[in-house]
C-alpha cells in the first residue's frame, strides 16, 4: 500500500498514520504539549529548517490539531495552539515517551500529575475495570468494511 493510499481505507490506524505518522508532525506534538507555540521556538526546539516546519505547521493546522493566532500585530507574529482535536493525540505522545524510555533509554521529560503531585510513567488501562492493559491483553475485532479491503488486497495481489 503507498503512503497515498493510506487516507482512502477504513482502518483508522492508517488514517491515523497518514495524518501524524510524519516524524516532524509528532516531533512538533512533542513540543506543543511542551508549551512551545512560536515558530521560533519550535523551530529552535525541533532543529527542523524553516521550510520543513512551516509546511508541517500548515498541514496541522490544516488537519485541525493545531490553530494559528495572531499574537502581535506590528509586525504580524502567529502562534500555534493545540485544538481539542490536537489534544485527544496526548496518549500517542505519551505511549511513545514510555516506549522510547524504555527500550531506547534517556529521561526526556518527567511526567507529574497536577492534582496529586505523582510522577507516574504512561500506562494504558481499561475503561471498564482499571486493570492495566498489554497488546496480550486485547482481542481486536476487524469490521466487516476493513476485512472486505484486505480480502480484495488479497484478491488483487494475486
Amino acid at each position: 500500500m503507498a503512503r497515498s493510499d493510506l487516507a482512502d481505507t477504513s482502518c483508522p490506524v492508517s488514517r491515523a498514520i497518514e495524518r501524524v505518522g510524519d516524524p516532524w508532525v509528532l516531533i512538533i506534538l512533542r513540543e506543543a504539549f511542551l508549551g512551545t507555540r512560536k515558530f521560533d521556538d519550535f523551530q529552535r526546539n525541533t532543529g527542523a529548517s524553516p521550510h520543513v516546519l512551516s509546511l508541517r505547521l500548515k498541514q496541522m493546522c490544516g488537519d485541525g490539531i493545531l490553530a494559528k493566532r495572531a499574537y502581535c500585530d506590528s509586525p504580524l507574529r502567529y502562534e500555534y495552539r493545540l485544538t481539542d482535536k490536537g489534544l485527544e493525540l496526548w496518549p500517542l505522545i505519551m505511549v511513545l515517551h514510555g516506549w522510547g524510555q524504555k527500550w531506547l533509554g534517556g529521561q526526556g521529560v518527567m511526567l507529574t500529575h497536577k492534582a496529586c503531585g505523582a510522577r507516574f510513567a504512561p500506562q494504558l488501562s481499561c475503561p471498564g475495570c482499571g486493570a492495566p492493559l498489554t497488546a496480550r491483553d486485547v482481542r481486536a475485532e476487524i469490521s466487516p468494511d476493513f476485512q472486505t479491503e484486505r480480502e480484495q488486497r488479497e484478491e488483487d495481489h494475486r
